[in-house]
């Protein structure tokens, strides 16, 4: 399950994905966690644009003590093979819903429990590539995106048994505008042979506030 992520810099993201920023934000973190704001690419009126959105879609949960509903948790990865859920379908059936998130490298926890580390994943040849998503527009945070999940590539399997779906250049336009079906083409492994990894001796510490959820 990724829950952090180095976005590229606007400029950088502009040039790659011929788009421009649809309003004008403060820059917010390199290193994005759940609910932190991070940049999207999406289609807007006909031109794809950049925008700035939380990561992780609201999930409100109730109490079992109080039956109280309880403060919204960021839901910051979609399984592939759940798109067709009643939590994800009305946003993943609609091209208009759905956005590249712009990403140099995505991190990964590693080694024995309470003595994990940092393992950083990238793509040597995309500088910046596009990692699949969805979007919403939320009453508890306004506009906020996550990421689709699928199978990691067996030789990685070491770091995690999931990876973000990595969309080539040529399969932008697919994602932002084919129907729900056509899209499962993309539900394999990105090959490892494409992805550098890099295995640090960076303690991985959880950043408290994001509390990630998958669905």
């Amino acid at each position: 399950m990724c829950n952090r992520a180095q976005r590229g810099d606007p400029e950088t993201i502009r040039t790659t994905f011929g788009a421009r920023m649809w309003r004008e934000v403060n820059e917010g973190p390199l290193i994005v966690h759940p609910k932190d704001p991070g940049l999207v690419v999406l289609r807007q009126d006909g031109e794809l644009v950049i925008d700035q959105m939380t990561w992780g879609f609201p999930h409100v949960m109730k109490s079992k003590v109080t039956g109280q509903p309880l403060k919204p948790k960021p839901v910051n990865n979609a399984r592939f093979d759940k798109l067709k859920s009643f939590f994800w379908r009305w946003t993943a059936e609609k091209p208009s819903q759905r956005c590249l998130i712009p990403t140099t490298r995505y991190a990964e926890a590693i080694g024995e429990p309470g003595r994990m580390t940092e393992a950083w994943l990238s793509l040597p040849e995309q500088p910046v590539f596009a990692w699949a998503g969805l979007w919403t527009d939320s009453p508890e945070w306004g506009r906020c995106y996550t990421g689709v999940m699928t199978d990691n590539a067996p030789e990685l399997a070491d770091i995690h048994d999931r990876s973000p779906v990595i969309l080539d250049p040529e399969d932008w336009e697919t994602w932002l505008s084919a129907p729900l079906e056509e899209l499962y083409q993309f539900d394999r492994p990105y090959p490892a042979a494409k992805i550098h990894v890099e295995r640090t001796n960076v303690a991985w510490v959880k950043k408290p506030s994001a509390a990630p959820t998958l669905l």
